[in-house]
């Protein structure tokens, strides 16, 4: 592999997952000072906005997965926190098989008009077919699921930006569309999925590809392939890393938090996702989709966000999160315990140690060995000698 890079001149962003399902961000037994309400919501969404977080991700799930038992609506519940905030961004997550995506263009357009221009989109391909089937939708197998996406982003698209806009597509069709007003600004388009077919996808039309939570080896794998899918098609990509942190005043401290967490896990419900998600993870052609490895441990945190290794004290997280960047993440997207108060405490602790690192690395030609990352960094370091 090769050597990173110095550092982005644009900052390193971040994201929290939006606790709009009961059961907080873990599925475990293990207490939690976290809240699906709307009053906790929107006072979390306050607190991350005057933290330093930058986009909040809402959740889309109809019905129970992930452990939880409850949930709200994703595009509603995401207009609501835009309404409560002045610049935080936030990602409302939808499925193509449940919208007509000329109906959810006009929606995005009149969240741009009401918002200043702060909404996104996570399209998601979709992995659980129990519930698209349960709500009345077509399920199509996965290489057809991210064909639908792809022509799904093309008529959001075209509806924002072209008058008399006609499409032709497979899924979805359109006649002589124009709509008014069109938005000033366009929707950022999010996308995960880990399978060639979404890696593909994300080359093509994506703005930004989320990976599920993953070492910098393996991030650095995804960033160079679907960077390299992007450019051939003469874009880029930018790209979100999801992690769960554990901020404490000590390493032992904070790896005991997840040790805690995973002692607790709801066993039921865990080997229930588990299974659900085992069949989406071979569903791909070539068996790569996501979760295709994700072990027990792993799903308790259900997008694998242990694996990303934000546990540790300020310094230790800001540091890993900084070498996060240098092998090509252009977002962390993190979830947490206590949301709210860990949210607070991430935006005071740690993000100003990320800025004064990003500071430290600003022009300098090697700045793993400037930051003393090697360690952070040893799986991705090209070989020597």
């Amino acid at each position: 592999m090769s050597t990173p890079q110095p550092t982005h001149p644009a900052p390193l962003r971040f994201a929290y997952w939006v606790p709009n399902v009961s059961g907080g961000l873990v599925v475990s037994t293990l207490p939690q000072r976290t809240d699906h309400t709307p009053r906790y919501n929107v006072d979390t969404a306050r607190a991350a906005e005057a933290a330093g977080f930058d986009y909040a991700l809402t959740q889309v799930r109809y019905a129970a997965s992930y452990g939880a038992d409850e949930q709200h609506e994703s595009t509603s519940f995401s207009l609501a926190l835009l309404l409560a905030t002045e610049r935080l961004k936030v990602i409302a997550a939808v499925h193509p098989y449940f919208w007509q995506p000329t109906v959810l263009a006009k929606w995005a357009a009149t969240a741009q008009s009401l918002t200043g221009g702060r909404l996104a989109l996570n399209v998601v391909s979709g992995w659980f077919k129990d519930e698209a089937v349960s709500l009345g939708a077509t399920w199509l197998e996965h290489g057809e699921r991210y064909r639908q996406s792809e022509e799904f982003i093309d008529v959001l698209r075209g509806a924002w930006t072209t008058d008399d806009f006609t499409y032709r597509g497979d899924f979805f069709r359109t006649r002589g569309l124009t709509f008014r007003p069109q938005p000033d600004v366009l929707p950022e388009i999010f996308q995960g999925g880990n399978s060639t077919d979404a890696r593909h996808m994300a080359g093509r039309v994506s703005d930004w590809y989320f990976m599920n939570g993953s070492t910098p080896e393996g991030v650095a794998e995804q960033v160079a392939q679907v960077g390299g899918y992007a450019a051939a098609a003469g874009r880029r990509v930018r790209f979100g890393l999801n992690g769960f942190a554990v901020v404490r005043d000590s390493a032992a401290a904070a790896r005991q938090v997840v040790e805690d967490v995973v002692a607790h896990a709801d066993v039921e419900k865990v080997e229930g996702f588990r299974e659900a998600v085992r069949q989406a993870g071979r569903s791909s052609a070539d068996g790569t989709g996501m979760w295709s490895d994700s072990t027990f441990r792993d799903l308790v945190q259900y997008n694998d966000g242990f694996r990303t290794g934000l546990v540790g004290t300020p310094e230790q997280v800001a540091r890993r999160a900084l070498a996060y960047k240098l092998v090509g993440v252009d977002l962390l997207l993190l979830g947490f315990l206590h949301v709210r108060e860990e949210v607070e405490a991430f935006g005071r602790e740690v993000i100003p140690l990320v800025r004064e690192l990003e500071a430290e690395a600003a022009g300098v030609a090697d700045p793993v060995a400037h930051l003393d990352l090697s360690e952070e960094l040893a799986g991705v370091l090209a070989p020597t000698g």
